[in-house]
């Protein structure tokens, strides 16, 4: 009985005193309102470096590799002698065909005078034509032979140039698995010579993104002018550094992979200073405009398992959730809306993550009226 009077005298006392106990107020949020606009997304592809004419060196003779004027990685210009193969066996050959030659040449003169003598005396009528005719046909023969004997010449130099293998193309060598007194021949692969002047990064592009780029009906004249016409790119390489020169893309293979689903496209990167090379690996950065967008900060999404959704202010400023479907603009800061929200809505931005269901959401002006 002591007590309550205690507590009844103490409760009178705080009240004749003054005393307002501390009042509860709702936390206050940042919002924004909703509204539509044009942003620059950056589409990144994982792609792979190619030499505009990459090209395999193989030997056309057989024959023992003597000399490798070349080392891996050098930068040589087209007609730069490459290897060399022993030239002796093409030379011998060469020089048996000149001697043949100069017999059937030897040959040719003899049955020319045979025929003009034959004709001559046929036209006095001293000789039958049965021996004019023979006398014409092996001066035919000889012809022949000649014309066969100058194409073995031929083929011999051919044969002995081929012991001297020169870079079709400007370019970098690549590995040479071969090495001097090797025995090699046209099945030998002495290395691949990639010319880099002009370099193709190749990449895959799936079908959907092909269609929300092409529209439906295009004629083919009309997809190369808008692949002419898309933004430059960029190549960044896999350590993070963005290579310097632009790139633009220059095919779009109009058959769609059944295994993967997606097409394989090509931009093409000038390589002045042989800084690219067949193989190296990156991505391609691309950026593509896209109009009249609903575009949130990341910040504002609260992800719950494998959904997202925003709270939404209510006239009476209360939150209520609301499931959306976003996608990544790039950029680590906004999303774009797809689907839940309109133009107009207000949503919270900062501290969504601390809101509930049906919580009351001051704005700066409700809060300034209740100082």
């Amino acid at each position: 009985m002591k007590i309550f009077k205690w507590t009844l005298m103490l409760s009178v006392m705080l009240v004749s005193c003054g005393y307002n106990a501390p009042k509860e107020t709702p936390s206050s949020y940042e919002t924004m309102t909703v509204k539509k606009s044009d942003i620059e997304l950056p589409y990144k592809f994982s792609a792979r470096m190619k030499g505009q004419n990459d090209v395999t060196v193989t030997p056309q003779v057989s024959g023992q590799l003597t000399n490798i004027c070349v080392t891996e990685g050098q930068q040589v210009k087209k007609g730069q002698t490459l290897f060399i193969i022993d030239s002796r066996n093409a030379q011998l050959e060469l020089e048996a065909a000149q001697a043949n030659l100069q017999a059937a040449l030897a040959q040719e003169n003899s049955a020319k005078l045979e025929y003009e003598s034959n004709k001559n005396l046929f036209d006095k009528k001293i000789v039958s034509t049965y021996m004019l005719s023979n006398s014409e046909n092996l001066y035919k023969q000889a012809q022949a032979a000649v014309a066969q004997a100058r194409a073995a010449v031929n083929r011999a130099k051919v044969d002995l140039g081929y012991c001297t293998i020169t870079a079709s193309v400007s370019g970098a060598i690549g590995e040479i698995p071969v090495r001097v007194g090797d025995q090699v021949s046209p099945l030998t692969q002495l290395t691949m010579l990639s010319g880099n002047t002009t370099m193709y990064a190749e990449f895959s592009v799936t079908e959907a993104i092909v269609e929300a780029m092409v529209q439906e009906g295009m004629s083919a004249a009309e997809v190369e002018a808008y692949i002419a016409n898309l933004p430059e790119a960029t190549f960044v390489m896999k350590n993070g550094t963005e290579y310097p020169h632009k790139g633009r893309v220059v095919s779009l293979t109009g058959v769609v992979n059944s295994e993967t689903g997606s097409l394989t496209a090509k931009v093409s990167f000038p390589n002045p200073e042989g800084h690219l090379y067949s193989g190296i690996q990156g991505t391609i950065v691309m950026p593509f405009a896209e109009k009249s967008v609903i575009v949130i900060p990341q910040k504002a999404v609260v992800r719950l398992q494998d959904k997202s959704f925003v709270y939404k202010v209510q006239a009476d400023s209360t939150a209520t959730a609301v499931d959306v479907k976003t996608e990544d603009v790039g950029n680590g800061q906004d999303f774009i809306v797809t689907s839940g929200l309109n133009e107009g809505d207000q949503i919270v931005t900062t501290g969504a993550n601390n809101v509930t269901e049906g919580q009351k959401v001051l704005v700066a002006e409700e809060v300034k009226s209740d100082k």
